[in-house]
């Protein structure tokens, strides 16, 4: 099923890519970020663990965002 993106939607996933740029944590790692209804899904590999959880917590610190999912893997991870 065909979701629209809304524009507050286009906006959060807007918001949260910007705030990766600007966290030198994050900033640097290729993250994949969707939204729809609040609820912002993170995918892609990064090489450290806590890049993993800053990138979650900078998506979970962006206005109008309900919860994050995040599947970002490490790479090499088997799992």
């Amino acid at each position: 099923q065909y979701q629209a993106v809304t524009p507050e939607t286009g906006t959060i996933t807007t918001k949260v890519k910007a705030a990766f740029i600007k966290d030198p944590l994050v900033k640097a790692i290729d993250v994949k970020v969707e939204t729809f209804k609040g609820v912002v899904q993170l995918s892609g590999f990064v090489d450290r663990g806590e890049q993993k959880d800053r990138a979650q917590q900078v998506a979970a610190g962006i206005r109008g965002v309900l919860s994050v999912k995040n599947n970002i893997t490490l790479k090499g991870s088997t799992s």
